[in-house]
């Protein structure tokens, strides 16, 4: 069974920084691209930032663009995004996904395998 964990999202203040970690499991973490989605309060799904297996080619929305970091660790099925510079737009909860569940600006949950997402609020 495909399990992923999200964990470090928490209340920051504009300009701050978090690190998000996805824990993975059930599957060959190493052989599939992962992706993290956000949604903000109200909003539709939107795409952050994806990696591919091995890890080289990395994608990031032009939101996040030059203050986010994704990362994977296929030695410890992790998957991380460094998170630097917050605006309280990044305020969201963040899916950790197995796959690529974005196409053409539309999210489907249905999409992939999904975790059960952090809280990341930005705000003084």
């Amino acid at each position: 069974e495909v399990q992923l964990v999200e964990s470090g999202g928490g209340l920051v203040q504009p300009g701050g920084s978090l690190r998000l970690s996805c824990a993975a499991s059930g599957f060959t973490f190493s052989s599939f691209r992962m992706t993290w989605v956000r949604q903000a309060p109200g909003k539709a799904l939107e795409w952050v930032s994806s990696v591919l297996d091995g890890g080289v080619r990395v994608f990031y929305a032009d939101s996040v663009k030059g203050r986010f970091t994704i990362a994977r660790d296929d030695a410890k099925n992790t998957l991380t995004l460094q998170m630097n510079g917050l605006k309280t737009e990044d305020t969201a909860v963040y899916y950790c996904v197995k796959g690529m569940p974005c196409n053409g600006g539309y999210c489907n949950k249905d999409t992939g395998s999904w975790g059960q997402g952090t809280q990341v609020t930005v705000s003084s």
